[in-house]
């Protein structure tokens, strides 16, 4: 039987951090993705990848799903990133997030990548353009990013804090688009 538990986990060290360090956004189905038995994600051929710096309190949230009724089981993938300060540019990505459903690979502040919407994307599903009232609030985006999918966000195999796609072959390297 497939549901069969087969490792058991030590406490961990205390050596983590939280938060994100960056998103890449990727458009639906324009590249493909290779897995390895561990079901980490060893290749991205043909993908370009549109690179978002992060600083603050961005964050991702992964929910399981499960219904002993129904039988049934899926992961909720939701991103809050915070974009700061106003431009058209900007304003012009976030209508075309909201059209869209991309793929998201979410960089933590540990090294880790993980891909979101691998299957279905993602949607946009709440937002914000904001001018603040006070000097020291957001003069930005804040939106929220959802998924659901059948099995939870993959990691990219090698992702360190340098590069998320450290550990890929040079030929499946992503083409990355910054601002």
């Amino acid at each position: 039987m497939s549901c069969l538990l087969t490792h058991g986990r030590e406490e961990v060290c205390k050596e983590s951090v939280g938060g994100l360090q960056g998103v890449y956004f990727i458009n639906y189905e324009s590249g493909s993705f290779t897995q390895n038995a561990s079901n980490e994600i060893t290749s991205l051929s043909g993908s370009t990848v549109y690179y978002y710096e992060l600083k603050g309190t961005s964050a991702y949230t992964e929910t399981v799903n499960s219904s002993r009724e129904n039988g049934t089981t899926f992961f909720s993938q939701e991103s809050t990133l915070n974009l700061k300060k106003l431009t058209n540019e900007m304003t012009t990505q976030l209508k075309v997030l909201a059209y869209g459903r991309p793929q998201m690979i979410l960089w933590t502040n540990n090294g880790d990548a993980l891909l979101a919407g691998e299957d279905h994307g993602c949607d946009l599903t709440a937002g914000s353009i904001s001018t603040g009232a006070a000097l020291g609030d957001l003069y930005g985006y804040a939106i929220t990013m959802t998924g659901e999918e059948k099995l939870p966000a993959a990691f990219i195999s090698g992702s360190s804090t340098t590069s998320p796609f450290a550990g890929l072959p040079v030929l499946d390297q992503p083409t990355i688009v910054a601002s």
